[in-house]
């Protein structure tokens, strides 16, 4: 073996079983997706190729045609896996650790092509040799038992992985270690052979699912019902009933979008404090799981929409999903366009809750709905680069700021948001606010309730309290929910 790493074993090397176990106790043999990774290295591979060049997924059926070796080679050779940004298996990585420093010896066996397989074997120290991949084979299932079995010789060997194709190599190994199986196949090894260790999964599917959807974001969806609410048609039945189904789709869609850019923001997400936490950078949602959700959840959308409201909500709703795509893969990246997309977005929501409920939708809604939600998209962005310092970095990953934006952002951004109350206060004293308002002077309450919120969003985000999402921050700020209470109270009484 190689003193500069770990050894990568070659088709030819494999079969004629170059290399040997050497000491009493038997090697252990470790799988790579599902069982020492939380993910799979081919899809992260897949993703990372797709966001890079959309155009190839026209190719991948034909490599696929020349096998299942040579389509993973031909994706590894065109994309760069971080394997330090990717999820670990803690339990099976400790494990590993103290069986080496027993002075175990410990061979990474992947179905995944030996590029990737060598660099996580670097990354992680622990392995004398990798059995892998090599363009021409596939070493999976039989394939990698008769490599295990070239290298192990007659010692004999243990194997730790995680699925039904590992059930060859656990029939042929003294020693079976699994991770994460089902009910069906735990008891299929166990007929097998004996059962030496279980590493349960960290978390269930189903939380994960939920926590992957993000309900809870469904809360933007609100703004749907602002246009029935600010038309005084809270008694229309029928046209709350349209709002609700329209919230409905729109938060389907949403889920639909908020999963796609985790997907296509893997690597970003998992060299972020909080949203490395996230299942599918986390690995607690598999890639194929996240992809599978992503059609259904938009399948599901388009077909309420078509069916239950008006057509060109429909459209709204495209042109929401075809937005957030192009955003998630490409505008985010774009310097200032990024938050005027991200302002667009809550604007574009209040606009198809007018076309649901087919209410117009005023001029000075939409005008002070830009201001104010570009207000919080530029906290947003701040807020990030706010923890970018802190951890010393000089650059939000995946973004075109800098640390030194940040004064420019804590100017424009308050800006914003006393624009959009300027705007209100201008309303106030329209011609046009006297046909829904009897006294609309009271208006002009609401202006300090705004101002005082704006100014106290952007103290906090200074002081570093706002983490992530200023929408998400103001649901748990009580004081949010007091000006939100007195704005609705002044609105109230000028209608009275």
């Amino acid at each position: 073996m190689s003193d500069g790493g770990p050894v990568t074993m070659s088709a030819q090397s494999q079969d004629q079983g170059v290399f040997q176990a050497v000491g009493n106790e038997r090697p252990l043999f470790v799988d790579l997706d599902g069982t020492l990774l939380a993910t799979d290295s081919l899809w992260e591979s897949i993703i990372l190729l797709m966001k890079a060049k959309p155009w190839i997924f026209l190719i991948l059926p034909f490599w696929l045609l020349k096998g299942k070796a040579f389509f993973k080679r031909q994706i590894a050779q065109r994309v760069v896996l971080n394997p330090s940004t990717l999820p670990y298996t803690k339990d099976v990585l400790s494990f590993l650790m103290q069986e080496k420093r027993r002075g175990r010896v410990i061979i990474l066996a992947t179905a995944s092509d030996e590029s990737i397989a060598q660099g996580v074997a670097k990354q992680v120290g622990l392995f004398s040799a990798v059995l892998a991949s090599d363009g021409r084979r596939n070493l999976s299932g039989v394939r990698k038992l008769q490599a295990i079995q070239s290298y192990a010789g007659e010692n004999g060997f243990d194997y730790i992985g995680n699925s039904s194709v590992d059930l060859p190599i656990w029939r042929a190994a003294q020693g079976v270690l699994m991770v994460g199986p089902s009910w069906f196949l735990k008891k299929k090894a166990r007929h097998l052979s004996s059962v030496n260790r279980i590493f349960p999964r960290a978390t269930r599917l189903a939380p994960a699912l939920v926590k992957a959807l993000r309900i809870h974001q469904w809360v933007k969806n609100a703004l749907l019902f602002l246009p029935l609410i600010l038309a005084h048609q809270l008694t229309n039945m029928e046209g709350l009933l349209q709002a609700a189904i329209a919230f409905l789709t729109f938060g389907l869609c949403a889920s639909s979008v908020y999963i796609l850019n985790d997907l296509l923001d893997l690597e970003s997400d998992r060299g972020h404090p909080y949203k490395r936490y996230r299942p599918l950078a986390s690995g607690r949602l598999s890639i194929q799981a996240g992809l599978l959700l992503v059609p259904l959840l938009l399948g599901g959308s388009f077909m309420i929409a078509s069916l239950l409201l008006p057509f060109p909500f429909l459209g709204v709703v495209l042109l929401y999903f075809g937005l957030s795509t192009a955003y998630s893969i490409y505008l985010k990246g774009l310097l200032v366009v990024d938050v005027l997309v991200l302002a667009g977005f809550y604007s574009l929501r209040i606009f198809a809750g007018a076309v649901a409920v087919d209410t117009p939708v005023s001029p000075w809604l939409l005008v002070f709905s830009s201001f104010f939600f570009l207000n919080l998209a530029l906290l947003k962005r701040y807020s990030e680069l706010l923890m970018m310092q802190e951890r010393q970095h000089s650059q939000a990953k995946g973004r075109s700021y800098f640390i030194c934006d940040m004064e420019l952002l804590r100017v424009f951004g308050p800006l914003s948001g006393y624009l959009s109350v300027l705007v209100f206060v201008l309303y106030a004293n329209s011609s046009q606010v006297v046909t829904l308002y009897p006294h609309p002077h009271v208006l002009w309450l609401a202006g300090p309730l705004l101002l005082y919120w704006v100014t106290r969003m952007w103290l906090f985000a200074h002081r570093g309290k706002i983490s992530d999402d200023p929408v998400l921050f103001s649901l748990k700020d009580p004081a949010g929910y007091v000006v939100g209470l007195g704005v609705v109270a002044v609105m109230l009484w000028a209608a009275m």
